[in-house]
């Protein structure tokens, strides 16, 4: 990792294929007869990627990958559990008039109008919200990326929010 960290690509490549029959191994035991093993494999492989640059070289390895495996696990678990424990219904009820699609240029409009709003804020609030709404990092992650605290990303993220709403409201 300390190589990879350096850019060396090759050893990063060979780190990657090194660890695959590792995690899986890990996967399997934390969470047997799984059917999404390699799905949370790649999760896994993910986010050692997003976050590889908070790799401490003085530190070893070992421990820093399997708390990131470990929080994938858990979150393809709850993920799995809030799936499993979703609730269907036969008839919706109608809560706006009309058929409710939008059309490709409406959804078009809309993306437009986020990033108009996102290119407002602050670059610091910009980059909690690409982290953790758009990337899906944890809190604790993004921290660890950026150098804050979780706290500050949390008022951050809060503000973030609010300047894009108002944002929104202005362009209509």
């Amino acid at each position: 990792m300390a190589s990879s960290q350096d850019g060396d690509h090759a050893a990063y490549a060979e780190l990657l294929t090194d660890l695959f029959p590792v995690l899986r191994r890990f996967v399997m035991r934390r969470w047997p007869n799984a059917h999404d093993t390699e799905d949370v494999v790649q999760e896994i492989l993910a986010s050692i990627h997003t976050v590889r640059q908070t790799y401490d070289r003085r530190r070893p390895f070992t421990p820093w990958l399997m708390t990131i495996a470990a929080r994938r696990v858990a979150d393809a678990a709850r993920s799995r559990y809030a799936r499993a424990h979703e609730t269907t219904v036969d008839v919706l009820p109608e809560t706006f008039h009309g058929d409710g699609a939008k059309s490709e240029e409406e959804a078009r409009d809309d993306r437009e109008a986020l990033r108009r709003a996102m290119a407002t804020l602050p670059a610091s609030q910009r980059r909690a919200i690409e982290l953790i709404k758009l990337r899906g990092l944890s809190l604790d992650e993004a921290a660890q990326v950026t150098g804050k605290s979780v706290g500050s990303l949390k008022v951050g993220i809060h503000r973030a929010i609010k300047a894009m709403r108002q944002a929104l409201a202005r362009d209509g």
